[in-house]
């Protein structure tokens, strides 16, 4: 029989998906735990649909949670009685994480596979995938396997549901000797966690996450690190490497990030500019600290050919591998760190969420998620903005309606996103907000151009020089323009402390990862009051619409609300 439980905001079905009720009195406090081990699915207004996956169970373990915890979670939250199917497969799941291990086997220059259940080890090695990799039964809780296959191995094994925790250890690299500098600056909270370098200290969840990834039980060398925009993932990882002090390997998503990685080290460290070298489409150096960009390290001469520079991932002893923006990281290079695993490996992230469904093979390849600070958490500290999101609703004119009823799926999309009439609620945002340095987002460089010049600002988009991106970027940070109309170039890993408000005019479909980024352009914490707005320009009743909502995910499952605004209605 089924217990009542009225304080319950969620129904939790046995099918492992979670409905949470929007209107209810314990809404904010279900989603804060639902978050931590369920993904959040769609966001109708009455209930929003969570839905538990193994991935989100085995992350919750790497940080330490139990199934106990799990299943006792969801009893709290949940409306009737949790299914006791369900409880025993969130057990079963959960347990699996850390059945297995790996761990180093010096005298035969290899590994071992180790686990306590002899059962589990036969049937694995009866599976043609796993028999594949040759492993010898060394004894009933032991297979002998060759350290190339440390990777590979690791992802099989994840695919077929029994993630590995990863004991083997990991190669020290050439020393790289560098401390703060002196001068770098200190952070707001810098009382109690003061660096022993004079003038320089980590934010106290800056520290939190050093040690998650240095310190964590069967990994202090690979894993993932999920904080938001404007959190200083950068310091972060310059910080793991200072504690680490080895040569280390910098990949990230386009040049603007590769130059802010080397201005970052260069003002913080000692490490020198002749230590440190780009590696891109404009140069080739290869130095202690190199920092490179995933298109170039994916390069190749034709479709058949050889990836041209992916040795650099093996170009010298690196100590460190840092995968910036890892969401981002292209499918290629998993191939390539499956090889790689002897090095260490650090994952910065706003957001777990890959459009492409790759999400276990960046766990099993580049690690579990050790650490993962809240959005909202960090507003409410004050070390990143507080943001008013708003979808603004755009109607089609009567012309354009009908040009849009006759045309087919994509193209719809197009119309409704480069809808003309958007330029006018731009123009009167930009008046509402006429004192705040602004930046105006899209998709689509025809509506773009047009937009740019109708408000008299400048483009910057992927056709524009590296040089002249710096122009207008500085010239925006100092003050000198007030707006700037940008291409999904701003999509990635670019600096722009000072913008306070976003304009979203158009985006690529329904993508989270997208709408998160932008958004986490203007978190940067702001004089005064610390406030920053976001507005999504989105045509009435279209197929842009529905996009909206599942762009929207990420964040509202971070706690962002998006208030609905007609247009007739804003513009009065």
């Amino acid at each position: 029989m089924k217990t009542f439980n009225p304080s319950g905001a969620c129904i939790v079905q046995r099918d492992f998906t979670v409905l949470l009720e929007t209107g209810h009195s314990e809404f904010e406090a279900a989603r804060a735990q639902l978050c931590l081990y369920a993904e959040l699915v769609k966001t109708p207004s009455s209930f929003h649909t969570y839905r538990i996956t193994p991935l989100s169970l085995w992350n919750a373990a790497a940080l330490g949670w139990r199934s106990e915890q799990v299943i006792a979670s969801l009893e709290q939250v949940s409306r009737w009685s949790v299914p006791s199917a369900l409880t025993q497969d969130v057990q079963r799941i959960m347990d699996q994480y850390g059945k297995l291990k790996l761990l180093a086997e010096p005298d035969h220059g290899g590994m071992r596979l180790v686990s306590q259940d002899v059962q589990l080890l036969d049937e694995l090695n009866a599976i043609r995938s796993i028999a594949a990799f040759r492993m010898e039964r060394v004894n009933h809780h032991e297979l002998l396997l060759s350290g190339e296959n440390r990777g590979l191995l690791k992802q099989e094994l994840t695919r077929l549901g029994y993630p590995v925790l990863d004991y083997a250890g990991y190669r020290k690299g050439s020393e790289l000797s560098f401390g703060w500098c002196s001068d770098a600056g200190t952070s707001k909270a810098s009382t109690s966690q003061e660096r022993e370098q004079e003038g320089f200290a980590l934010r106290p969840y800056q520290e939190k996450a050093v040690n998650a990834f240095t310190g964590g039980e069967g990994t202090g060398g690979s894993g993932l690190l999920v904080l938001p925009c404007g959190a200083g993932k950068t310091v972060i990882g310059i910080a793991v490497l200072e504690r680490l002090q080895c040569e280390c390997l910098i990949l990230t998503s386009n040049t603007t990030s590769v130059r802010q990685w080397m201005q970052e080290i260069q003002n913080k460290t000692t490490i020198t500019s002749e230590q440190i070298g780009e590696y891109s489409g404009q140069k080739k150096q290869v130095k202690p600290v190199t920092v490179a960009t995933y298109q170039i390290l994916t390069h190749r001469k034709s479709k058949d050919a050889d990836f041209s520079h992916m040795h650099l991932l093996q170009e010298r002893k690196w100590g460190l591998i840092i995968y910036d923006e890892v969401h981002l990281l292209p499918a290629p290079v998993f191939r390539a760190t499956a090889d790689i695993q002897a090095t260490r490996r650090l994952g910065l992230t706003a957001t777990l969420v890959r459009e492409d469904g790759c999400e276990q093979d960046v766990f099993s390849l580049i690690g579990p998620k050790l650490y993962d600070m809240p959005w909202k958490e960090l507003e409410q500290q004050g070390w990143i903005a507080e943001v008013k999101c708003q979808e603004v609703r755009v109607p089609l004119s009567p012309e354009l309606r009908s040009t849009y009823v006759q045309a087919e799926g994509k193209h719809q999309f197009r119309l409704a996103a480069e809808n003309p009439a958007k330029l006018n609620v731009v123009k009167r945002l930009l008046e509402r907000h006429s004192n705040a340095p602004t930046i105006v987002i899209g998709q689509y460089l025809d509506q773009l151009e047009m937009i740019a010049r109708e408000i008299d600002a400048p483009l910057i988009s992927g056709s524009m020089s590296q040089q002249e991106r710096i122009k207008w970027f500085s010239a925006f940070r100092q003050g000198n323009i007030r707006t700037i109309v940008v291409s999904k170039v701003a999509n990635f890993a670019v600096d722009l402390p000072d913008a306070a408000v976003a304009l979203e005019i158009s985006g690529s479909f329904g993508s989270r990862q997208e709408e998160a980024q932008r958004l986490g352009r203007i978190l940067r914490p702001k004089a005064d009051e610390n406030k920053a707005f976001f507005y999504a320009l989105v045509s009435e009743n279209s197929k842009e619409q529905e996009f909206a909502l599942h762009r929207q995910m990420f964040l509202v499952e971070q706690g962002y609300e998006y208030a609905i605004v007609q247009e007739s209605d804003m513009i009065q």
